[in-house]
């Protein structure tokens, strides 16, 4: 870990580091697609940023010892203070650095604030904040049994079209309509082998070979994928879908509300 890393953490508690788990949680966009304001993993959910779901919800499964936040690089200071603000399990340390212009350059940085003692990394979205632990648990016991790459997923419930892209709001031509049981959504955390993953991030650099067109890679998964490595599937929940527009803040108050009811939250 960078001696900047160590400056924004917890001091280690000095804890067994074997088959040590960290969670990396790029949180460094923008989601201009929420409108307007603050970076969208700061947004409030029941008056509690996004973010702090979203690390809670890793720190809530004991595996995880170390979440890494991967920050807006001006929101970097704010984001420490915020996580020092609110109560977060004192079992687990945290981390922030500032992200890169990409996803993919943003998760790399948050890999590379990882101490050695790691060995299973999970990389989570910011804006999933209500994945269950019983999901990020099953993804870790998966990694530790030996799959080097594992996502958790759903099966879909609409039928997909393959189409032929055309200019926006133009009509587009359909050329296939792939068979949907064979298809699944793919949901965060993403757990990985963390050699595999450091591997992934070093064969395909941002802007390089693998990655997508002036954005890197937007899936972890998919970079394990092109190196040859079997890529597992396990049951994601229909909690953990990802808060991108204003609709979804909507239904994510609602889920929220239900778990207070319920004494779940």
């Amino acid at each position: 870990m960078t001696d900047e890393s160590l400056d924004e953490s917890r001091p280690t508690t000095g804890r067994d580091t074997s088959r040590r788990t960290a969670a990396v949680i790029p949180a460094a966009g923008r989601g201009i697609r929420l409108g307007p304001g603050a970076p969208k993993a700061l947004r409030a959910l029941s008056g509690t940023p996004m973010l702090i779901h979203a690390v809670r919800a890793m720190a809530d499964s004991r595996a995880v010892s170390l979440v890494v936040v991967v920050a807006p690089a001006d929101e970097a200071t704010a984001v420490k203070n915020l996580l020092d603000e609110h109560a977060l399990p004192e079992r687990t340390d945290f981390v922030v650095v500032p992200g890169g212009e990409t996803r993919q350059e943003s998760v790399r940085l948050g890999l590379d604030a990882l101490p050695a003692g790691i060995t299973t990394v999970l990389v989570h979205d910011a804006a999933r904040p209500l994945v269950p632990v019983d999901t990020v648990d099953a993804v870790i016991e998966a990694v530790r049994d030996g799959a080097p790459a594992v996502v958790p997923a759903l099966p879909l419930t609409d039928t997909v079209k393959q189409v032929e892209p055309r200019a926006k709001g133009e009509p587009e031509p359909v050329v296939a309509t792939p068979e949907r049981a064979l298809l699944r959504a793919v949901q965060t955390p993403q757990g990985f082998d963390r050699a595999t993953l450091v591997r992934a991030h070093e064969t395909f650099a941002a802007g390089g070979e693998g990655a997508a067109p002036g954005e890197g890679a937007t899936d972890c998964a998919g970079m394990v994928e092109q190196l040859g490595v079997q890529v597992v599937v396990v049951p994601g929940h229909e909690e953990a879908f990802k808060v991108t527009r204003p609709l979804d803040l909507v239904l994510a108050e609602a889920v929220l509300a239900r778990r207070r009811a319920n004494d779940v939250f």
